[in-house]
């Protein structure tokens, strides 16, 4: 998966772009800002019409994962 362009809507904050986009936020966030200087300036909701790069991130993979209820 390569980078993407997002165009942001009214309301729209990082955390969610990045759960919606990644499924998940952590890490994701820290990378997406990387790449993204002066969008941490922009507070945390988002106006409308913001270009986002969205990165290609590597996977995350988890060992041993329990399920409590198996």
């Amino acid at each position: 998966m390569a980078s993407v362009k997002y165009q942001t809507r009214q309301g729209d904050s990082l955390d969610y772009i990045c759960w919606k986009h990644y499924g998940r936020q952590s890490g994701a966030v820290e990378q997406v800002l990387a790449v993204n200087p002066g969008l941490a300036e922009l507070g945390v909701i988002y106006p409308e019409n913001i270009t986002i790069v969205l990165p290609e991130l590597a996977v995350v993979k988890t060992e041993n994962t329990i399920n409590i209820w198996d």
